[in-house]
């Protein structure tokens, strides 16, 4: 099984050299990054195939084709650390950035520092998952009640009058019965099935093999459903099985039902991959959240959605979807546009590196939804020689408006909150 491991915007060459990944494998991969729905139309939005080379771009995650995977890692920095260890710490954060954005509580204390430094994304979160579920099948599966409509010898249930004297009128020997029966072949377990199902085909490691195949038993019973009809909507979870509710947040994480997972066969490969712009704007929204529950503040995440032009019968146009709007009442007093890529810290750049139609763009949330407060966040990263915090403020030509730039520490797990709500200055 040939693995590698590599870090978004980094290159692996493909060929005959020893240090090389075999130009079949590097086909393979490509082919399948190219399948995922991130990967754009001309379907290098994932991984740029060149002639000699395999490049990364802004997504993250893990693509196995047969006999072999890669592994795309985000650039956060952590001072001190090299080689192994680093990608360890990387893994981590990222998972521990999933488990925000989605709501999982992941209790990584299960994964040790030696396994993040050896497995890969793809197999932490099989084990996080699987294990979790073993645990919760051992205490019972969930089952309801499900209406059944049959015509049985006897009478079960209550009888349908209705279809007794029309359909069954000349068969007095059957009775249309309705009746209740406990199931545990129910729309929650379906989909664990099929996620384990899922996971059976691509997990490598002994430990996730053995749990799965463990679950796979204990599903045995419960319908095959394809991952694409399952019925999520059929879920309900209350106070008798919100246990489950953190293993369906990491299923719906496993199948792609909220980020993009292409899967196109155990023979042709699997990918679970995740687009950094995004993922970073949830991550950040969902911490300010937390920081600022204690004050008159809300946060709104891609809300506001006014229209930037009107035609002539009053129907908008260019419709605006800000990163974040920190509000009071209905006043907007922040806006906040999150920017996963890297800005510069040069004397001779005042820009910074920042891109000018990012700029434009907060021009007009200002003037729209009439706020004073702009805010750029990007990831502060080892090069830019000032602390993480505001880097720089300017004023927008010709009104009052403030337009600043600043970075946050995704490598610092410690006080992240509060250190956020420092940089928004509330």
């Amino acid at each position: 099984m040939i693995r590698r491991t590599i870090l978004e915007w980094q290159t692996i060459r493909y060929g005959e050299a020893a240090d090389e990944i075999p130009v079949q494998a590097a086909d393979r991969i490509a082919a399948i990054a190219a399948a995922s729905p991130l990967a754009g139309r001309g379907g290098g939005g994932v991984l740029e195939h060149g002639r000699k080379q395999l490049r990364a771009r802004g997504v993250v995650g893990v693509i196995a084709a047969e006999g072999c995977a890669m592994e795309i890692l985000p650039k956060i920095d952590f001072p001190g650390e090299d080689g192994a260890e680093m990608t360890g710490s990387i893994r981590r954060r990222l998972v521990h950035m999933l488990a925000v954005a989605l709501d999982l509580k992941i209790e990584a204390g299960q994964v040790t520092t030696l396994d993040w430094q050896r497995e890969t994304l793809l197999e932490i979160l099989i084990r996080l998952f699987s294990a979790k579920l073993v645990d919760a099948v051992r205490q019972g599966m969930p089952q309801r009640y499900v209406e059944h409509a049959d015509d049985l010898p006897v009478l079960r249930g209550r009888l349908d009058v209705t279809r007794q004297f029309t359909i069954l009128a000349a068969e007095p020997s059957r009775l249309a019965c309705r009746y209740d029966s406990l199931t545990a072949d129910i729309a929650l377990n379906r989909i664990m099935k099929a996620a384990v199902a899922q996971l059976v085909r691509i997990a490598r490691t002994a430990d996730n093999q053995r749990r799965l195949r463990e679950l796979a038993f204990a599903y045995a019973d419960i319908a095959d459903v394809p991952i694409s009809v399952l019925r999520w909507d059929e879920v309900g979870l209350d106070r008798t099985n919100s246990r489950w509710r953190e293993l369906l947040n990491l299923a719906r994480l496993l199948l792609g039902e909220r980020f993009q997972t292409t899967s196109a066969g155990c023979s042709d490969g699997f990918s679970l991959l995740f687009e950094m712009n995004t993922l970073f704007e949830e991550y950040v929204a969902r911490m300010l959240k937390r920081a600022l529950v204690d004050t008159d503040l809300r946060v709104v995440s891609q809300g506001g959605r006014l229209y930037c032009l009107e035609t002539e019968d009053r129907r908008g146009l260019f419709q605006t979807r800000p990163d974040i709007l920190v509000k009071r009442g209905d006043e907007v007093v922040q806006i906040i546009d999150t920017k996963w890529k890297r800005i510069a810290d040069r004397i001779d750049d005042a820009r910074q590196g920042v891109s000018q139609s990012d700029v434009y763009q907060m021009m007009a949330y200002g003037q729209l939804y009439k706020c004073d407060r702009l805010t750029l966040l990007y990831p502060h990263h080892a090069a830019v020689k000032n602390s993480e915090g505001v880097h720089a403020v300017h004023q927008v030509t010709g009104c009052s408006n403030w337009l600043q730039t600043a970075t946050i520490d995704i490598g610092r797990s410690e006080m992240f909150s509060e250190r956020l709500r420092a940089i928004t200055d509330f």
